[in-house]
């Protein structure tokens, strides 16, 4: 599908480790779109880590300085732009995305986020003494708030080719 068919950027929404990164890579790329990853952004423009970020400034510093970066981001050329985990949860970041881009929820079985992130540290919100308690937390309240997205994608039992056709198809589906 060209990127012809609607005006919108598309935003990549969802878990840590559902694999927003890698899929809007692909997902840029077979649409003739730029790649914009917001986690990325924040550690260029900041000189820290994501995790450095938290641990310096706290996490409200941190949906503030997101909500900016994706605001800037989003500009005025139509791209796909990977968001970090709890971008969308920020009410005012998720304003922002309805209003300017097609959002997709790219979910994922529990089991399989868990497999993808356990012991990275890159991950803040996970350096606690129950990871795996705190990951279930985290989607069982993301979980309502991800489902407000404009489309929603289960890759749990899907390789990334097959996710990335499918999230195509929605965005046509969508488009009409």
């Amino acid at each position: 599908m060209s990127s012809a068919h609607y005006t919108k950027s598309v935003a990549l929404v969802g878990m840590m480790g559902a694999g927003k990164t890698s899929l809007g890579r692909k997902l840029a790329r077979r649409m003739g779109l730029e790649f914009q990853d917001s986690d990325a952004e924040i550690e260029k423009r900041s000189g820290l880590t994501i995790p450095e970020v938290f641990s310096s400034y706290g996490e409200e510093y941190f949906r503030k300085a997101e909500y900016s970066v994706i605001e800037r981001l989003l500009g005025d050329s139509q791209i796909v732009l990977a968001t970090g985990g709890g971008a969308f949860t920020f009410p005012k970041t998720q304003e922002l995305l309805k209003q300017r881009t097609v959002t997709i929820w790219i979910k994922v079985e529990f089991d399989t986020l868990w497999e993808r992130v356990k012991g990275n540290t890159q991950r803040p919100l996970l350096q606690t003494s129950d990871p795996i308690q705190t990951l279930k937390d985290l989607c069982n309240e993301r979980e309502p708030v991800y489902a407000k997205a404009d489309i929603i994608v289960d890759s749990t039992n899907m390789n990334a080719t097959d996710t990335i056709q499918l999230m195509q198809d929605s965005l046509a589906d969508w488009a009409k």
